[in-house]
């Protein structure tokens, strides 16, 4: 494993789109999903960053707010009707202030104007869950990016393309959203998938996987099913941002793939930057 030292010298290569799925995948052992998570730093991403980015589904802005936390971040519970258990989960992690600043400058340089630092916003569960699997000792640094449902999907690659400079500084950027969002569609049947989810999901598998990133760009217009996988775009924006992020021409990598309730696809994807 590198050194923190290390890591600032050498910077990072890879960023990420997790698929969160339910809120549930902090306790249901039965959710592939739950395992991956917990097997990221043995299989997937051994080096411990520096700090983390996590530009979450669940915290919606008209312009990009990133959480400047000092102290431990308070986990925000803003799921409803859900078991007793998961209201009593904690995720601590310290907060990032500097990490904070330093994104508003690039977001501020690369000509987005209005950005905000919320000195309040805690860790919403698109943040606390998936990190509370992949980083259980909740002691990196974390700090949140807003999305801008109002916003394209372009407008999101090319937040994370300002941001990329920040990999080499050892911060591990996460998108934290679903492949596959359509909550009406959501069955109790886990043995099967809808043909058309399993197909939106199959067209973006192949648009990342053959570097087809303008079509994953205007994927409303390009994937089939898109409105009916994404009836809104905040669970698929943290995939752009990702994206974008990695750098000029990355490679992509499905790095897990399961689905839950018919519709809902957990698919998770690494990008490499090019070298």
């Amino acid at each position: 494993m590198l050194s923190t030292a290390s890591l600032k010298m050498a910077g990072l290569k890879d960023t990420f789109f997790i698929s969160h799925g339910s809120p549930t995948l902090s306790i249901d052992d039965s959710l592939p999903a739950r395992h991956f998570l917990k097997a990221f730093q043995q299989r997937v991403f051994p080096e411990k960053p520096n700090s983390i980015l996590v530009v979450s589904a669940h915290w919606e802005t008209k312009d990009p707010a990133v959480n400047a936390v000092h102290g431990p971040s308070d986990t925000i519970y803003d799921f409803y009707n859900f078991p007793k258990l998961m209201y009593q989960l904690k995720y601590p992690a310290p907060g990032a202030p500097e990490l904070a600043i330093k994104v508003k400058k690039l977001l501020e340089e690369a000509g987005f104007e209005r950005v905000y630092e919320d000195k309040k916003h805690g860790l919403d569960h698109g943040a606390w869950v998936p990190l509370m699997l992949m980083y259980p000792d909740a002691d990196i640094p974390v700090c949140q990016l807003s999305v801008q449902t109002e916003m394209d999907a372009t407008y999101h690659y090319n937040l994370g393309r300002a941001l990329a400079p920040l990999k080499k500084e050892g911060v591990l950027i996460v998108g934290s959203g679903s492949a596959t969002h359509n909550l009406r569609t959501m069955q109790g049947i886990n043995d099967s998938v809808a043909s058309w989810a399993a197909e939106f999901d199959n067209w973006l598998k192949e648009s990342l996987l053959s570097g087809r990133f303008e079509d994953v760009n205007h994927y409303e217009e390009k994937a089939p099913f898109a409105k009916l996988a994404h009836p809104r775009p905040e669970h698929f924006y943290p995939l752009h941002v990702a994206m974008g992020a990695a750098g000029v021409n990355p490679k992509a990598e499905l790095i897990h793939d399961s689905w839950t309730n018919y519709t809902l696809s957990y698919a998770s994807y690494k990008f490499t930057e090019s070298t």
